[in-house]
């Protein structure tokens, strides 16, 4: 596969048994379906439950003058902007690859982390029940789910215990009068 950016021929590289293509011009790198997903999970588990979403901001949703060329199915890609982020998302709809330019996945995971660092107790209590919810009926498996749904309680008790401060004294408090042996 050739990058559609600098034509040059995709290096296929390893991380954590997640195989990539990338280009050592311009540092693109080519996702195969479900690749992205797991390389952010690898990056940051606390993001593992965080969907990458390239569509919960379709007012900013656009298409390239210029589209790429899918470099598995050499047809033009859908180049969608990714919420603020100056990060243009190439997603190719027959075979659902993603191409991102050098820099832009990191770009990706700061913005997520943001997210997760911005959002309140309400908001994580209203994705813990999404998350219940896709035990059962998401599409990455019930232990997956089960991870995910896990790791969002943590985030939430320490968000409650942020915003609470009081909370967190009393829950201190009580910890020190009552040590575990």
């Amino acid at each position: 596969m050739n990058c559609p950016r600098c034509s040059v021929e995709l290096e296929r590289r390893s991380v954590d048994g997640i195989e990539l293509d990338e280009c050592r011009q311009c540092r693109g790198i080519w996702f195969n379906r479900d690749e992205l997903r797991k390389l952010k999970d690898h990056e940051d588990s606390d993001l593992s439950w965080m969907d990458f979403d390239i569509w919960k901001h379709r007012d900013l949703f656009h298409v390239s003058e210029k589209p790429a060329e899918c470099p598995k199915c050499q047809v033009a890609m859908a180049s969608i902007g990714y919420g603020n982020t100056d990060v243009e998302v190439n997603l190719c709809a027959n075979c659902e690859g993603i191409w991102l330019d050098g820099g832009e996945f990191e770009k990706i995971i700061s913005a997520l982390e943001k997210e997760l660092e911005t959002k309140t107790a309400l908001q994580y209590l209203r994705a813990s029940l999404q998350e219940a919810r896709e035990i059962f009926t998401g599409t990455e498996g019930f232990i997956s789910e089960w991870r995910d749904f896990k790791t969002i309680l943590r985030i939430m008790e320490y968000r409650v215990l942020a915003e609470n401060p009081k909370l967190a004294e009393v829950i201190e408090k009580i910890q020190e009068a009552n040590p575990l042996k």
